[in-house]
């Protein structure tokens, strides 16, 4: 048996499914939740639940006691929300909370789960990579503003001689996706046939389950303060909304919206979510990112981790049937 590691954000899209990679190869996985989340992605894992949030330094130091890993997978992931703050208040500050009680309770190995937000993008839709140039002027929203600087902070955290890996995920899709993110979101409402439109653009499409893997190979075999793409395969739109018309029998979304059209009407949807409070469906910060076909290369994490991800066809199958089995798609 491995060493006992946490999780945090263990009972989220990503985190649930890094904690199961972790028990399959063998390690005692202690998942930090909030008092307030829902725990149904830990159900029957055998993981020992600690109650704590990432704003209660107290908490993080409990929850990190006789732990010898951390996997800092807790982020506040919206493209909107009505208090920005609150994005960077969990991001940022939270991280910097983790990281402090890492060092105070011994812990030796980190992998900071940052993202391919951080990255910067080639204007030719070229794959990106770790070493693309990029500044904080060049971070469009609150979320990804929040990554950068969080990662920031772990470089520099590893750079004086903490044992961080940092991680960059791309476009996760698949199993457990209770929200659901963004991008699940956008997966849910093609199979639904509720996007008839799309706009020019393009993700780096990954199975969660690949991700999680790639995580428990950083901790093993990442070199300290060094990022890796955790991607799989670069798709346009157009080409991600076929798929899903295929694999659930839909017709193929035919109408493409110029960006120019579709952000007026973001501007909309927020000013009516600020009234009502409930996140809209398209909003601006993700039109502003659409205009850039978002290809990323994992080709360090290939070559020095092993990392590997199997076709996107699979990982949309999986996440279309993971909503179907869960009543999403009714």
């Amino acid at each position: 048996m491995s060493g006992r590691v946490l999780v945090s954000g263990a009972n989220g899209f990503v985190g649930s499914a890094v904690a199961r990679a972790l028990l399959q190869h063998g390690y005692s996985v202690r998942a930090l939740v909030r008092p307030s989340s829902d725990t149904t992605n830990l159900e029957g894992l055998g993981v020992e639940a600690v109650r704590g949030d990432l704003l209660d330094p107290v908490s993080l130091e409990r929850a990190l006691q006789g732990c010898e890993g951390l996997f800092h997978v807790a982020a506040d992931y919206r493209l909107w929300a009505r208090d920005p703050r609150e994005i960077l208040e969990a991001n940022v500050r939270g991280t910097h909370n983790i990281l402090l009680a890492a060092q105070r309770c011994g812990v030796r190995r980190i992998v900071h789960t940052s993202s391919v937000a951080t990255l910067g993008l080639h204007h030719d839709g070229t794959p990106s990579d770790e070493d693309t140039p990029v500044h904080l002027a060049d971070m469009i929203g609150a979320y990804k503003r929040s990554k950068f600087l969080s990662e920031a902070l772990v470089r520099r955290c590893a750079r004086v001689g903490a044992g961080i890996v940092i991680v960059n995920p791309a476009a996760p899709i698949g199993p457990r996706d209770r929200k659901p993110t963004p991008t699940g979101r956008m997966i849910l409402d093609a199979a639904r046939g509720r996007m008839p439109a799309f706009v020019d653009t393009g993700l780096c499409v990954v199975h969660v389950d690949d991700v999680a893997e790639g995580h428990v190979l950083a901790y093993q075999r990442g070199q300290r303060g060094r990022r890796y793409v955790l991607g799989g395969e670069n798709m346009s739109l157009r080409s991600i909304l076929g798929a899903v018309a295929e694999l659930t029998g839909r017709r193929r979304p035919w109408l493409q919206l110029p960006h120019a059209v579709v952000l007026p009407v973001a501007y909309v949807a927020e000013a009516w979510a600020r009234v009502t409070g409930t996140a809209p469906n398209v909003t601006v910060d993700g039109v502003k990112l659409s205009r850039h076909r978002m290809y990323f290369s994992s080709r360090r994490a290939e070559t020095e981790l092993g990392y590997s991800a199997r076709p996107a066809r699979e990982a949309l199958a999986d996440a279309i049937q993971w909503f179907r089995d869960n009543g999403y798609c009714s």
